[in-house]
């Protein structure tokens, strides 16, 4: 008897399940579309739904004074946005912005939590992405602290090109200065400087890169550190 074909799954994590509970969890889940700018959930609300990203990305912002927004860590296809779920809390923490048009596996939360207590595969793969996303935000928080703008832009562009896997993408100069938590004025400058250099194109919010291999010479270390750490969850 031949064994049974797998489901195909863009996203990781759902990839990473054994073929019987994957198809079982993505028959229950739904295929949206998710939009440059469009906010999941915001801080203190209520966690309806769970993502997981197929070729979009999630920003995670932590929000200062009702007013001021700083991205702490970023979800893709590597993983789930919605994760304190797991943990037992129904409320998020942070912002969920959409960073990249795209699309994603969504779940409503109730049948989430069903399959997670009865799913050793799945508590196996949540736990490892818990604990990578854990470092990236820790990692993200020294960075935003201790390195210069051009190295955390380079960085920023780095993990979102891995995630995205496309190029050019979208990025308004508002929109980089609430990622990065700085002016306007330092995003320009920095991203001037990379294109001075050749590594990037940068136009009307237009990001192109065009020497990767110069871009992660820019970049702090932090961007192999997260990369590393993703890869070994």
């Amino acid at each position: 008897m031949s064994e049974p074909k797998p489901i195909p799954a863009a996203n990781r994590l759902l990839a990473a399940l054994p073929h019987k509970e994957r198809r079982n969890f993505i028959d229950q889940m739904q295929r949206v579309q998710v939009s440059y700018g469009e906010i999941l959930y915001e801080p203190g609300e209520r966690i309806d739904y769970v993502y997981f990203p197929n070729d979009s990305i999630v920003s995670l912002l932590t929000v200062v004074d009702q007013h001021h927004a700083l991205e702490v860590g970023l979800v893709g296809r590597e993983g789930m946005v919605g994760v304190p779920l797991a943990l037992e809390f129904t409320c998020s923490p942070v912002r969920a912005l959409v960073q990249g048009t795209g699309t994603a596996m969504r779940m409503k939360a109730a049948p989430f939590l069903r399959a997670f207590r009865q799913s050793h595969a799945l508590q196996r793969e949540l736990h490892h992405y818990t604990y990578a996303l854990m470092a990236q935000i820790t990692q993200t928080a020294a960075c935003n602290r201790f390195h210069v703008v051009e190295a955390r832009l380079a960085r920023w562009l780095l993990m979102t090109h891995d995630r995205m896997q496309t190029n050019p993408f979208q990025l308004t100069q508002e929109f980089l200065s609430q990622m990065l938590g700085v002016r306007r004025v330092g995003v320009t400058k920095a991203a001037r400087t990379l294109q001075k250099k050749g590594l990037i194109s940068y136009s009307r919010g237009n990001i192109t890169i065009l020497e990767r291999a110069g871009l992660e010479s820019a970049s702090c270390s932090c961007y192999d550190i997260v990369k590393d750490m993703h890869e070994s969850a």
